[in-house]
């Protein structure tokens, strides 16, 4: 199974590489790749080190799987090129997540649709899956009509020079801005650029991604993203209405039972999920402070959390490689 990682050296592309190491990707030969300048460089990997490679190399390589983490406009150029020559493409930039003819996958929702026509497959954004994760038991018995969410999103999601950024304030160096202002001590409501109905781009794909991975235009999502100082993932605010009136103890009881979901909701122990304490560093999606709206009876609110370089992104498309391969659809 030759597996090519394109974007390698970048955030997500480091942490695709360790979670196929964890999660024991039969890999027997890795394709790193990246950009020119990167192109000749080793990665350690699996006990041995392997040669950065070029695109054009990559692709005469003829990997069976080439995971991509390198950008909407490095795969727009690159993810045909690769499906034409039989690889399947599992890329995480937004680049095909809207295009009616490539799939949109969050395994343990809809792995069902995937086939072995399928060469380009979208990983959806870091910020829907988490939230589409407690949405689908809810919606299997209750319907879901209505989501409105805050997101409270992790450094770690704009990448390296943002963490660099938090990092620098935090211990009072000037270096490189990967936001227009201070994110120490600070909170940016601005997320990706804003569109002309005044929402932002990260918002309208969660809007967006949400009806096409649960399979139902009816959803409506109400997001705001927000950009917090915060390492370990991301954390929502939900508030979701249904079609019927839910009973909480069933609510519990759909969410733990989920595969995927933790459910950690004990407040009178101090029991709630958090980036730090419970996401960083696992592939769960983690749920808590749930309760009943006391403004509408067919509403529940609630606190999702998780790492948003894992099951948000590495994790989410390693899944979807494992699906493929586990349902010999390589």
């Amino acid at each position: 199974m030759k597996v090519a990682v394109v974007g390698a050296t970048g955030l997500v592309g480091t942490k695709m590489l360790e979670v196929l190491a964890e999660r024991r990707f039969p890999v027997t030969e890795l394709i790193p790749v990246a950009s020119e300048k990167s192109v000749g460089k080793e990665i350690s990997w699996g006990n041995k080190n392997w040669k950065v490679v070029d695109m054009n190399t990559a692709i005469a390589m003829k990997p069976a799987i080439a995971l991509f983490s390198a950008g909407g406009s490095t795969s727009l150029e690159w993810a045909p090129k690769f499906a034409e020559a039989g690889t399947i493409v599992i890329d995480n930039s937004s680049a095909w997540r809207m295009d009616p003819g490539k799939k949109l996958i969050v395994p343990e929702i809809n792995g069902s649709v995937l086939t072995a026509q399928d060469k380009i497959i979208a990983n959806p954004n870091c910020s829907t899956i988490q939230m589409v994760m407690v949405l689908k038991p809810l919606h299997d018995k209750y319907r879901v009509k209505r989501v409105i969410v805050s997101t409270y999103q992790s450094v770690t999601g704009t990448g390296k020079k943002a963490v660099d950024q938090l990092m620098n304030e935090r211990a009072g160096v000037e270096g490189e801005m990967a936001y227009k202002y201070r994110i120490d001590m600070n909170l940016i409501p601005h997320i990706d650029v804003f569109l002309e109905n005044g929402y932002t781009k990260e918002e309208m794909k969660m809007v967006l991604e949400t009806k096409k991975i649960m399979g139902d235009d009816g959803i409506q999502v109400s997001p705001t993203c927000v950009r917090v100082p915060v390492m370990g993932g991301h954390s929502e605010s939900c508030n979701i209405e249904f079609a019927s009136k839910p009973d909480l103890k069933e609510v519990k009881l759909l969410l733990g039972s989920y595969p995927g979901l933790v459910l950690v909701d004990d407040p009178s122990a101090f029991e709630y999920p958090m980036p730090l304490i419970h996401a960083h560093n696992k592939d769960d999606v983690f749920v808590g402070r749930l309760r009943l709206d006391e403004t509408n009876p067919n509403a529940i609110n609630c606190w999702i959390v998780s790492d948003n370089l894992r099951k948000g992104a590495a994790t989410n498309a390693v899944q979807i490689a494992e699906y493929m391969m586990s349902h010999q659809l390589v």
